[in-house]
């Protein structure tokens, strides 16, 4: 399986690197390494995610990290869709 990030899930991630960098810089790069890190593990357990709220998708949940990534499972692919802070209003 092929990990393949969508331009929105590429600028999600930038994003909450952005705001750490800014507020919270000692928790930046172990923040990001460890989205990072289980988005690819997807690539070995590709249904870890629990059912998303829109069709066809599931969400994986970093638990303790207050964040979570909506994803797709394509043929040969994930497809990273975009990755959410829990406090977020994603409707």
């Amino acid at each position: 399986m092929r990990i393949r990030w969508t331009p929105a899930a590429a600028a999600d991630l930038q994003q909450i690197s952005d705001y750490l960098r800014n507020h919270h810089p000692s928790y930046r790069q172990p923040t990001v390494r460890k989205l990072y890190d289980l988005v690819r593990a997807l690539k070995q357990w590709p249904q870890q995610g629990r059912k998303g709220r829109e069709q066809g998708t599931r969400e994986l949940v970093f638990s303790p990290l207050p964040y979570v990534a909506v994803y797709r499972i394509r043929d040969q692919s994930i497809e990273i869709l975009r990755i959410y802070h829990t406090a977020q209003d994603r409707s």
